[in-house]
């Protein structure tokens, strides 16, 4: 089993910046790809971004292209969101995700970030 925790959500004014963290811990033994995925109020879960087991494989989507930053601290079995040029439209609930091998996924129980224009 691997329990994520997530912290750094909140509530932040229109063109600031917040950083979201994610911490693995557990049956972390393998390759992990590791991933921030959002749902906005009355919309579907989507990918904002990815980060390969190397920390230099990256994918965003095209919404946050731009002004976030996925990152991860191997060591500890982080990863990092930083968003910069926050929108009201980000606001939404983000996820951490993990996924193991290709094999096994595991998710956080989610942190609420909130934008104001």
């Amino acid at each position: 089993q691997v329990h994520l925790v997530e912290s750094g959500g909140g509530l932040a004014q229109a063109g600031g910046s917040l950083r979201l963290s994610c911490a693995a811990s557990g049956s972390t033994d393998g390759v992990l790809v590791m991933c921030w995925y959002r749902q906005a109020p009355g919309k579907q879960r989507e990918l904002a971004a990815r980060i390969g087991a190397d920390g230099a494989t990256t994918f965003y989507a095209n919404s946050v292209l731009g002004r976030f930053t996925i990152s991860r601290d191997n060591t500890e079995n982080t990863v990092f969101l930083q968003m910069t040029g926050l929108k009201p439209e980000d606001t939404a609930v983000y996820y951490c995700n993990v996924v193991i091998n290709g094999i096994w996924t595991y998710w956080g129980q989610g942190t609420q970030v909130t934008v104001s224009s």
